[in-house]
């Protein structure tokens, strides 16, 4: 497993030796954490390879620090996450948005049920959204709406305040249906539609 090899990793480096209990709790955690975590990442990066690095780097953190976290270690790894990601960002040249062609509108008649190719490219269409808004609106957003936090847990996560908080999800949220959405009945259910 990826955590424990980098739970190893680091207590060697450090001279130390792994405590059985420390690296099967460690273990444990990222067994019982990743699909969550992993879902996060990948909403954050949009893309399976770009995730897969930001959760090992975030578990590889967290295992240099394992004995001294306390609470919920998911939370903290969330947090490193949200963190890592921004900084990511921040030291990697800004690739040029990439313009998509309008797909025309269908309309359903009778009320029928929605038609699956229509939720294809409308998922398309919002993750391509999600990637061009800027790291922090994103990771509002899923915090926000993918996560259901509330405005107030969204700021402790990212260190910021809560007025923020609804600045940037109010900017992401009008970028995304000036971009994507046409018939949604509401933000979180697209949003959350997108990774399902």
């Amino acid at each position: 497993m990826q955590g424990t090899h980098a739970l190893r990793r680091l207590y060697r480096r450090g001279g130390g030796y792994v405590d059985r209990d420390i690296e099967q709790d460690f273990t444990q955690f990222v067994r019982d954490s990743t699909p969550g975590l992993f879902r996060v990442a990948y909403a954050l990066t949009g893309e399976r390879h770009g995730a897969e690095d930001l959760l090992q780097t975030a578990f590889a953190r967290a295992a240099a620090r394992w004995s001294r976290i306390h609470g919920d270690p998911e939370a903290y790894v969330r947090r490193v996450l949200y963190h890592q990601h921004i900084t990511r960002w921040r030291y990697r040249r800004r690739r040029p948005e990439t313009l998509m062609a309008d797909v025309p509108e269908r309309g359903r008649p009778g009320g029928a049920h929605p038609d699956p190719a229509d939720q294809t490219v409308t998922r398309l269409r919002l993750r391509a959204a999600l990637q061009a808004l800027p790291p922090r609106q994103r990771a509002v957003v899923v915090l926000r709406y993918l996560e259901d936090l509330s405005e107030r847990e969204v700021a402790d996560v990212l260190g910021c305040s809560t007025g923020t908080v609804a600045s940037q999800a109010s900017r992401a949220l009008a970028r995304l249906r000036a971009g994507t959405i046409g018939d949604a009945s509401s933000d979180s259910v697209v949003v959350q539609g997108v990774f399902q």
